[in-house]
């Protein structure tokens, strides 16, 4: 997990999964990643454009090991809605990669539906009700751990990365006065989550095998 060095230090935001596919990575891990790390960071840093280098070896039906994780083409659609909020809306996608061709397909037609506006295909409500994997959760807590120095904002949502997208609208709606008792309760497990995540910054980290390590392809 980098974040940089020298001046750049702090700009270099990484989420590196690990665990391999046991149990692979799909819609639930990706928007977990987008709410405690991508979107916070990227609305404090406030950038003028958005680059977007759209590798799609994440999507379903890449087999392993050139893939081998499940993100639907309506989550690629969704988070590059989520990107178009930055930069006034000023966001350049270009197609990186990826090897099934049908799936390449799928996701980019997400995509530009997204950048032209269109509505969006609804991500399945099994995936939205989904915890993500307590693998993704190691991940993100190292992640939040090692960005934290750099980044004070993302301590706020630090306790989301282990709810599904469906409990995170709710505490959202409790924020709008309509469960106060929830998001009480909530808060103080956010404090509990916080501090934990603070002592695996220091953990040692050996390297591992993760898919599509053979060519230096990033999900």
């Amino acid at each position: 997990m980098e974040c940089g060095t020298e001046d750049g230090l702090g700009f270099n935001v990484n989420i590196a999964w690990s665990g391999g596919l046991s149990p692979p990575m799909g819609d639930a891990e990706y928007l977990a990643a987008f709410r405690t790390l991508v979107m916070p960071i990227a609305q404090d840093f406030d950038p003028e454009i958005v680059l977007i280098s759209a590798g799609f070896d994440a999507a379903s039906g890449h087999p392993s090991p050139l893939g081998g994780y499940n993100v639907s083409p309506a989550c690629f659609g969704l988070m590059t809605r989520q990107l178009m909020e930055l930069a006034g809306g000023k966001v350049i996608m270009t197609l990186e990669g990826g090897y099934d061709l049908p799936s390449i397909c799928d996701a980019t037609h997400e995509c530009v539906r997204a950048l032209l506006g269109d509505d969006p295909t609804p991500i399945r409500p099994e995936e939205l009700d989904r915890r993500p994997c307590q693998n993704a959760i190691e991940t993100l807590r190292k992640s939040i751990a090692i960005q934290l120095p750099h980044w004070p904002v993302i301590k706020r949502y630090a306790f989301s990365a282990d709810l599904s997208a469906y409990e995170v609208e709710s505490i959202n709606r409790s924020e709008a006065g309509e469960d106060s008792e929830t998001l009480t309760a909530m808060a103080g497990l956010s404090v509990c989550r916080t501090d934990s995540s603070k002592s695996i910054a220091s953990t040692s980290r050996e390297p591992s095998q993760e898919p599509m390590d053979q060519d230096g392809g990033s999900k």
